[in-house]
């Protein structure tokens, strides 16, 4: 195993060219072209890559090297600083010759700290759940503002289609994501962010590959109430007994939202708005109320948005600024997007993937609908893929099945990749359809995502809206469904068309 001096992560005076291996991420790619966009020299490396990040990298003119081979790096100009992505191993012969070479380097969100956030105000959403949405909710706020935020989102914001931007304002928006930064720091990417304003929507046990049991998660967590300085302000659900025990040790300035009592920032109300979405009351601090609207649906998305209104206030914006701009946000792709509509039936994209996020979404849906779909208009069809190293596992054998309350039908696919675990480790999808039809939720497991493409075709029915929830490509599921509905509709199309034509033949015939 290859192992990198210390003494060289860090970033020298004077960078020209930069070099970032398994440079095809999407974090990775967006900050090269940010990068880029300062004056740099940049290039990496990556395996083969395919659309959308090898044509973002390709209409960026960024050079990218096939393959992860010690050649690499001594090609072309010496970079000033190696920036290494998550998804580097230390047995890469790329990693050997960093090491021999003696270069600079630094991970992920070290050159994020460094080159992005710097001294500015940086703003940090981190937790469990709806990191993603809020951090985004923070930044499509300040950019319609008028303040020209920062940020980097774990999601393509359908605003502008970006998940990253330098910026040039005081703010700079960050997901604190819990995951490590590198395999030479297994510390969370939170760590290094510089939080002075820190909003924590949760804490669940998750990433089973990096986290062995509960303890570890609040250990994590910790380290960024531990980072918090004397005059930041930590913003914490009030909801959550774990946030709020984080919360009480902080040595700074807490904020509380939620819907219970003794919320600082209280959801007062929600319900569903004529023209979709939901219509939104809040109690603020000073006991003033607020009511608003946003394109978003469910309770989750209401704290999301809770949050992400009390931190805009820590950094100064107004609370009737910070609601008024709820209106106009854009979304995030996979977080409840609409995809596509054919043969009468609407398709939706979720990341949900913990069980927790599974209910919220079913649930949300179920209540609220969706633009283009309303609850009772046709039948609520929830697709699920358990493929995080935590889901494909048993870890949430017991909690998975209340978490389809409010779907008609459910259809499942067996969890991929799970050839290295013990058969009594794995989670069995067959099991979960097992455990929804004694709860009267009809429900049928697939092993391979080919047969749940032809049980989807066989049981979808026009006005239905089927909600596909992974956190992966789903072998491409979404669009082979919506090509598959289409011509399943174009074949319906010309039968009817082929019947009405023929219809004045067959009268002829009986009149003669």
């Amino acid at each position: 195993m290859n192992k990198l001096s210390s003494d060289l992560n860090f970033a020298p005076e004077r960078i020209n060219n930069i070099y970032l291996m398994g440079i095809g991420g999407v974090a990775m790619g967006a900050l090269a072209a940010a990068l880029k966009r300062q004056g740099l020299n940049v290039r990496g490396s990556d395996n083969p890559l395919y659309p959308p990040m090898s044509t973002f990298l390709e209409q960026n003119r960024i050079q990218v090297a096939q393959g992860y081979s010690p050649d690499n790096l001594r090609r072309g100009p010496r970079p000033d600083l190696v920036i290494v992505g998550n998804v580097i191993q230390a047995k890469f012969s790329e990693v050997a010759a960093l090491a021999e070479l003696e270069l600079p380097y630094l991970s992920l969100p070290q050159a994020v700290a460094h080159f992005f956030i710097r001294d500015r105000t940086s703003i940090v959403v981190a937790g469990t759940h709806g990191k993603t949405t809020t951090t985004a909710l923070i930044a499509s706020s300040l950019m319609r503002a008028g303040l020209d935020p920062g940020f980097m989102v774990g999601g393509i914001m359908l605003e502008g289609g970006k998940n990253f931007e330098a910026g040039g304002g005081d703010c700079f928006m960050v997901e604190g994501d819990e995951y490590d930064c590198a395999f030479y720091d297994k510390r969370p990417k939170f760590v290094h962010y510089r939080p002075k304003i820190a909003l924590l929507t949760s804490l669940e046990f998750d990433h089973a590959d990096i986290y062995r049991d509960m303890d570890a998660v609040r250990r994590a967590f910790g380290m960024l109430i531990d980072l918090m300085p004397p005059d930041g302000v930590l913003v914490a659900w009030r909801g959550s007994g774990e946030v709020m025990a984080q919360a009480a040790r902080a040595g700074c300035k807490v904020v509380t939202y939620g819907a219970e009592p003794g919320a600082d920032w209280r959801l007062l109300d929600l319900k569903p708005a004529r023209q979709g979405g939901m219509d939104l009351k809040l109690g603020l601090p000073d006991g003033r109320s607020l009511e608003f609207y946003t394109p978003l649906v469910g309770e989750h998305n209401a704290l999301n948005i809770l949050g992400a209104a009390a931190a805009m206030a820590a950094a100064g914006v107004s609370p009737e600024k910070a609601a008024e701009l709820q209106a106009g946000y854009g979304g995030v792709k996979r977080r409840q997007e609409i995809r596509g509509r054919a043969d009468g039936v609407l398709l939706v994209d979720d990341f949900a993937h913990h069980p927790t996020a599974v209910r919220e979404t079913v649930k949300a849906v179920a209540r609220f609908g969706i633009k283009g779909w309303n609850p009772g208009g046709g039948r609520l069809v929830a697709v699920f893929e358990p493929r995080t190293n935590t889901s494909k596992r048993n870890f949430f054998k017991d909690e998975y099945p209340g978490s389809f309350e409010g779907a008609d039908l459910v259809m499942l696919r067996e969890p991929p990749g799970v050839e290295g675990l013990d058969p009594e480790e794995r989670f069995s999808c067959a099991a979960l359809a097992a455990k929804l039809n004694e709860r009267k939720i009809a429900a049928k497991a697939f092993e391979e995502t080919d047969q749940l493409l032809d049980g989807l075709l066989a049981e979808l029915e026009p006005g239905d809206l089927c909600l596909i929830m992974s956190n992966g490509g789903f072998d491409n599921l979404h669009q082979r469904l919506l090509t598959a509905l289409g011509q399943r509709e174009s074949a319906q199309a010309q039968s009817g068309s082929m019947r009405a034509k023929g219809a004045p033949g067959r009268l002829n015939e009986q009149k003669a």
